[in-house]
């Protein structure tokens, strides 16, 4: 496992989250067969006054030439290398000719050549916003390296030379783009999983010495989590998996989840050595009587994640697999290893078991004794008071999520993907694909070309969005250089000037045209000219914002293109972003509740009783109420990283209550089938482990508060919190129910 761990590699890739049947995924996959890659630009941004002084503008050629060597760029557009179109009327042509000339030595001559680019409408609001002053450079990635781990290498190249332009000019730079957005959070997730992975295991090891005093149980218990960490990521590599932000969570989550098992079998065993003082005996009453409670409890917790291998979304199946058979490892692992080794060893000394004896939490157990037994009205009161309160705040809560998602307001990233929206309306891409319905549909007649440009208009005056950019602009920019410049010239050809500018668009066999303008607005329509792209970036406005944008724009399409000669399809990475986080919400969900029924099946299994399966049920839905409600009074938006709370929480706190309810079940014979004396003991008897086990799973998930991503900081502390009331309804509410319900008095009677 551990050859096979080391081969895992790191994935970001979201368009996997959509199930490859979903419409939208097809349309996604339809559109790059036909144009290619829409996520593989990064961008880079300068704010200056002094842009157009020699020496900022000659360090920025520099830059631009320094880029192009950096391997995997396959392109860079900036300002410095940018084209007119000259027109050829011998060759009936146009020529195309670069508009500055760097490196300057001359302020004037490159006031000159500004002017002539300041009059080329087709550029502004394009690579430049003339009323801030922003400036922009697009670097085209090679797109399969993107996709690669190599992509890290890539990224940090070009920062390189970013730092040494910011050196040189004394300018900041602002870079954003989606292949620098997620090679950047790609990697900070593998180097958060890392941190956590250690933090979870040095948390754990303090914790369980703290309470066991023994560096033998301690090392055991770390080496039983360290085989399931290893097991999950070896299990990921032979099932042909690759780390996501989903996956990544599954290793700390196997340390804070083996732990327990590990704190219940020991606790069993100095428990019961204590009471006969015989190691081969403790150790046959620990198998035999914790054995049984942990393969239920951690059937209920893999249960609560395998539930995600149904559903279509890629992402979730990858996790529900990992997840699922890594919790039936750890119980198989640490149900075969710890009895082995500890019968190697020699019996627990008396410090071992003195924490059994613990003052402290005696009295706890005691106050907790007192209240589930004497105070069941204020339990209740309580109770049905906090789900009032929770509910009101679920009516709160709102599901949307962001592509920059949970990232810091003061990280890099965010503030300098808020700079390019304010300068030039954002980064991210949207497509929109015109299928006129028949060959060459595209250039049989300018009622097209006005139609395209008049959606393209509407797309453009809207707050979210930059100017879109399609073939129709490059036919513009195309007028203009026939007419010799004249900014009025810059509109949609009529049919009289595509008389005269057919021939000049058409591209030559040689020469250098073809991988000019014929370049450019070729990779805006295909080869049959039937289909159209209209490429759109736009702002990060959420899962719930955009929806309704594309909505209009969809409505706005549909008005100016006739449906029974044209299809509008929006299609992008944002779109496909928006289906998949929109599916994977609602797969959870559906997950949440298919693992209630799968775990309430278990349990009337397990205790053969339709009242204690309500009983059982009821401690563990009330901590995951009240989450969602703190989730919307504190406004904390349902999103796939804040929706894993409610199956992650269900899984481990389901596993308090069945060691509780085992061990009374186990009990209540050996005392009469005294209800009330039966709950005594068994508060006592699994009070310390379910206290000390709390504590270890609280600690382990708090860590995640430590994330730089919103969604796993929030992860952490609404899970640990929704263990600390799970921790407290199944050690007094339960008791409650129980004697509500009399379970055990009756067979007793029988």
């Amino acid at each position: 496992m551990i050859y096979y761990a080391k081969q895992v590699k790191l994935s970001y890739d979201f368009s996997r989250a959509v199930p490859v049947d979903n419409p939208k995924f097809r349309d996604y996959q339809n559109f790059l067969d036909k144009f290619g890659n829409d996520g593989n630009i990064m961008v880079v941004g300068v704010a200056s006054d002094k842009y157009f002084t020699t020496p900022v503008f000659n360090a920025v050629e520099s830059l631009q030439k320094r880029l192009r060597k950096v391997q995997y760029v396959e392109d860079v557009l900036c300002i410095p290398q940018l084209v007119n179109l000259k027109k050829d009327t011998i060759g009936e042509t146009f020529i195309p000719e670069k508009i500055f000339h760097a490196p300057y030595t001359s302020q004037a001559a490159l006031d000159s050549d500004r002017t002539v680019f300041n009059s080329l409408l087709f550029y502004q609001t394009l690579v430049y916003n003339p009323k801030t002053n922003a400036y922009v450079m697009a670097i085209n990635l090679n797109k399969e390296v993107i996709n690669s781990a190599r992509r890290s290498q890539l990224v940090d190249e070009i920062m390189n030379e970013l730092n040494v332009f910011e050196k040189e000019t004394s300018l900041s730079t602002y870079t954003s783009g989606l292949p620098y957005i997620r090679t950047v959070m790609g990697d900070r997730i593998k180097h958060e999983m890392y941190w956590f992975m250690m933090g979870s295991f040095l948390l754990s090891a303090f914790t369980l010495f703290i309470f066991f005093r023994s560096f033998s149980a301690m090392i055991m218990s770390l080496a039983v989590v360290a085989m399931g960490v290893i097991w999950c990521f070896g299990t990921m590599k032979l099932c042909g998996y690759e780390i996501t932000l989903l996956t990544a969570l599954i290793p700390p989550l196997v340390v804070v989840i083996g732990v327990p098992n590990c704190i219940y079998f020991f606790n069993k065993y100095h428990t019961s050595y204590k009471e006969c003082n015989d190691k081969n005996e403790a150790l046959i009453n620990m198998v035999g009587r914790m054995g049984i409670v942990t393969l239920f409890c951690n059937i209920a917790a893999a249960v609560g994640f395998a539930v995600f291998a149904f559903t279509q979304s890629q992402l979730l199946k990858e996790f529900g697999v990992v997840a699922g058979i890594n919790i039936m490892a750890l119980f198989i692992i640490s149900l075969l290893f710890i009895p082995s080794v500890l019968s190697y060893l020699p019996a627990p000394k008396s410090k071992h078991i003195k924490y059994l004896e613990n003052p402290f939490l005696e009295r706890i157990l005691l106050a907790i004794e007192g209240w589930a037994l004497n105070h069941s009205k204020t339990i209740y009161t309580v109770t049905i008071a906090a789900i009032i309160f929770s509910v009101v705040g679920i009516a709160r809560l709102k599901s949307e999520g962001f592509i920059v998602d949970d990232m810091p307001k003061s990280d890099k990233i965010y503030t300098d993907l808020k700079w390019f929206e304010s300068n030039f309306g954002g980064v991210m891409p949207l497509e929109i694909v015109i299928d006129t319905k028949k060959k060459n549909g595209l250039i049989r007649s300018t009622k097209t070309l006005q139609k395209i440009d008049d959606l393209s208009a509407y797309i453009a005056a809207n707050s979210n969005t930059a100017r879109p950019l399609s073939f129709v602009e490059g036919l513009k920019f195309a007028k203009q250089a026939y007419y010799d410049g004249d900014t009025t010239s810059y509109s949609v050809p009529y049919e009289g000037d595509m008389a005269f500018l057919g021939t000049y668009l058409k591209a030559k066999k040689e020469g250098t045209q073809k991988t000019s303008l014929n370049k450019m607005m070729n990779s805006f329509m295909d080869s049959t000219k039937r289909y159209a792209r209209i490429s759109i970036n736009m702002k990060d406005i959420g899962s719930m914002k955009l929806p309704l944008l594309l909505k209009d724009f969809e409505d706005k399409a549909h008005e100016i293109f006739d449906t029974t000669q044209y299809k509008v399809t929006l299609t992008g990475s944002s779109v496909t972003f928006v289906e998949g986080s929109a599916f994977i919400i609602n797969s959870l969900r559906e997950s949440i509740m298919w693992a209630f029924v799968l775990i309430a099946i278990c349990m009337l299994f397990l205790f053969r009783s339709v009242k204690i399966l309500i009983c059982s049920l009821i401690p563990n839905i009330v901590p995951l109420i009240i989450t969602a409600g703190i989730m919307g009074w504190a406004g904390i938006s349902i999103k796939p990283s804040t929706v894993l709370v409610f199956s992650v929480a269900l899984g481990i706190v389901i596993d308090v209550t069945i060691r509780f309810l085992v061990n009374y079940k186990q009990e209540l014979p050996h005392l009469n089938y005294d209800v009330k004396l039966t709950l005594i003991q068994t508060i006592r008897h699994t009070g310390i482990s379910i206290i000390y086990t709390s504590v270890v799973l609280i600690a382990g998930f708090f860590i995640f508060c430590f994330s730089r991503f919103g969604g796993t900081n929030s992860l952490g502390w609404l899970t640990s919190m929704t263990l600390v009331v799970g921790t407290f309804t199944n050690l007094l509410l339960l008791p409650v129910l129980i004697m509500a319900t009399d379970w055990g008095k009756k067979k007793k009677e029988g």
